[in-house]
């Protein structure tokens, strides 16, 4: 088979990126301000500063500047596992027998097997170099706290792990490589906070969920002295940091003379499809070209296709301020799928207000089983064991050259493999085995989220 292009294409270390581009700068409106649940006005600069780092709330608050600066000793460590490669998949396009052309960029080279690092290593740098003494955070499938305690075992910053139960005992030995890294780590609900204990008391069975991580990870940095919380996902601070892997992608396929007609990215909380979609969403913003973005979320938890687009709390205790994006109502409890980086009830601001105002073409919500039968079919093809929630963007890869192959069309896909699956084989073996299931849940389960929508005055 004759082939036009490399298998891999890897960017050398000068052509790496030393910025991080910021889509609100080129956003034609911006998402809602966030607002301070206190006072019910939009958060100032100090509002944000017992939670986070100074700098990370400069650039949460940044819509102006196109590009930021990636600090050196951040570029350093990058230069570790970075450039990423980006792979012509062309064992999985003769699978398929499609005339399509797919692409993806592969996050997943280094310990934590995801792109969470990404951001982690950032969020570090800038607390270790304000004098922050440790830090806090929430993890649902582990990919987050693998890569958090990776950063702060690299700038020597004490970290503990508020871990969704669920998760961690499905995933035992994502906990164990964040421990082994030198990061503590709670299983989430908790009786170490009061949020925690509360939530105890109403559900002693509770498997947790992000938010409710989240609400104590947050209770524990405000009450430390010297504590910041930092998020691997949601935040805009994150997308901004995750747009290397656009700006990565798009060096590389310009190298190839190739354009991604479609761009497709698996969404729980918004972190990694923002980042592949960032410099082409430039382009469409800036009316340069017109790709088409498909972002794919669990049906378990749809919080795009199911949800509403209102102001909530970004976590189960209700302390955080409160964001105008999709939601399902931040006391939905999503059911217990093994893609644990997708069972969020909320999504980024800046995805939602690109949804909302058409930016983003399509959401696609799939269950579990075809999800981990994609998975399965793209490792045969491609022998990368993907991760659960990065099958999700496979399955809409392969459903879109099995169109091409139906209509004959040739179309170029590009889409994000985010990270690994060698931590999830508890998954792979219920899926192998016959046991998984997929679960929907009901308008009545969804509208019980819902209800505390309406308790917030900004959606009345």
């Amino acid at each position: 088979m004759s082939k036009k292009v490399p298998y891999r294409t890897y960017l050398s270390e000068e052509q790496m990126p030393k910025y991080w581009y910021n889509l609100r700068a080129d956003m034609k409106e911006q998402h809602e301000p966030y607002i301070n649940p206190g006072t019910m006005k939009p958060v100032t600069f100090e509002d944000l500063l017992p939670v986070f780092c100074e700098e990370l709330v400069r650039q949460e608050m940044n819509t102006t500047d196109r590009y930021i600066d990636i600090p050196g000793e951040v570029l350093d460590f990058y230069r570790t596992y970075r450039p990423s490669p980006l792979i012509r998949a062309y064992n999985l396009e003769k699978e398929l027998n499609t005339p399509a052309k797919i692409y993806y960029k592969f996050e997943g080279n280094n310990t934590s097997g995801s792109h969470k690092l990404n951001s982690a290593v950032a969020q570090v740098y800038y607390a270790k170099k304000q004098g922050i003494t440790s830090l806090t955070t929430e993890t649902g499938a582990g990919q987050w706290g693998t890569a958090l305690s990776m950063a702060a075992a690299y700038f020597n910053m004490p970290l503990t792990v508020f871990m969704v139960k669920v998760s961690a005992e499905q995933k035992p030995y994502r906990k164990a490589i964040i421990e082994t890294f030198g990061a503590k780590v709670v299983k989430s609900p908790s009786d170490t906070t009061e949020i925690g204990k509360v939530i105890l008391g109403s559900d002693p069975n509770s498997g947790g969920s992000l938010g409710c991580a989240i609400s104590e990870a947050v209770e524990q940095a405000v009450k430390t002295p010297n504590c910041r919380y930092v998020l691997g996902s949601v935040l805009d601070q994150v997308l901004l940091h995750q747009a290397i892997i656009g700006s990565e992608a798009k060096i590389a396929m310009d190298m190839l003379g190739e354009y991604p007609d479609v761009v497709i990215g698996c969404i729980g909380g918004g972190s990694n499809f923002g980042g592949i979609i960032s410099e082409y969403m430039a382009d469409r913003l800036n009316g340069k070209a017109c790709p088409r973005f498909i972002a794919v979320e669990p049906a378990s938890c749809p919080s795009l296709t199911r949800g509403k687009y209102a102001y909530d709390f970004c976590d189960t205790g209700k302390i955080t301020p409160l964001a105008k994006m999709y939601t399902l109502g931040s006391g939905f409890k999503p059911s217990p799928i093994h893609a644990g980086g997708l069972r969020y009830h909320g999504m980024s601001p800046i995805v939602s207000k690109l949804y909302h105002d058409g930016y983003i073409d399509e959401v696609r919500a799939v269950g579990q089983k075809s999800v981990f039968e994609a998975a399965r079919l793209f490792s045969k093809a491609e022998t990368i064991l993907p991760a659960p929630e990065s099958s999700h963007a496979i399955k809409a890869a392969i459903d879109e050259a099995i169109k091409c192959r139906e209509s004959g069309e040739s179309k170029t896909i590009l889409f994000n493999l985010t990270g690994t699956g060698y931590f999830d084989m508890a998954a792979y073996m219920k899926f192998n085995d016959g046991d998984m299931e997929d679960y929907i849940p009901s308008d009545e389960e969804l509208s019980e989220g819902f209800e505390s929508l309406k308790e917030i005055p900004l959606n009345r």
